[in-house]
């Protein structure tokens, strides 16, 4: 769902360029936008770091009220000089053709062995819009936790993801604590926690 405009609220592209293609893409693009006080401003540019759409799932147990987390090395992290390793919900850039539903499922595989039963939309969200493309589908997605933990990943991606299914209570817990520092995450487990006793209702 995206974000209701208000009045005045308008941008022209005037040009894209792409200055880097690699692994990633970082495009320049040339804006003019209207302003609050009237008129239209200059033109103006921004360098946007161009990834790809992407989609994360909360794996939820709702009988024993654990959720499934996983945890693997960050580039990113360990650029801005954070520990790159934290606790991150199952997520994956949708490939073409694929809807986030679908990829979220696939992931959950591939990542924590574990298959998706019911789903339920959380949000749509954007990263970084200042400065990146991304947006993320943000899913609840029902698992049974009774076997969940282990390695997973993929070898070719150099994946080497640690699974392990933690009580609601102690990440609630965590989240009070400061101890978990991805977005996606923190956005998740709020949700559960605002909404934890209805969807428990819904997946009993």
């Amino acid at each position: 769902m995206a974000t209701v405009p208000l009045p005045g609220e308008k941008a022209e592209l005037i040009e894209r360029t792409v200055p880097f293609q690699g692994y990633f893409r970082v495009a320049r693009y040339v804006f003019r936008q209207d302003l609050y006080q009237g008129g239209q401003s200059g033109e103006f540019s921004r360098e946007v770091f161009e990834r790809g759409q992407a989609a994360a799932v909360l794996l939820y147990d709702p009988v024993r009220d654990e959720v499934v987390m996983i945890r693997q090395f960050r580039a990113g992290s360990f650029a801005a000089g954070r520990h790159p390793w934290s606790w991150e919900v199952v997520a994956g850039i949708i490939e073409e053709g694929e809807s986030p539903e679908d990829l979220v499922r696939r992931e959950a595989v591939e990542e924590a062995n574990l298959e998706v039963g019911a789903l339920e939309f959380i949000n749509s969200v954007m990263l970084t819009p200042g400065a990146c493309s991304e947006s993320c589908a943000l899913y609840a997605g029902r698992v049974d936790s009774s076997a969940a933990g282990g390695i997973f990943g993929l070898a070719s991606e150099n994946e080497n993801i640690l699974v392990k299914a933690l009580p609601f209570a102690e990440l609630r817990a965590m989240l009070d604590r400061a101890e978990i520092d991805n977005a996606i995450a923190v956005i998740a487990l709020q949700w559960l926690a605002l909404h934890r006793d209805s969807l428990r209702k819904r997946w009993s």
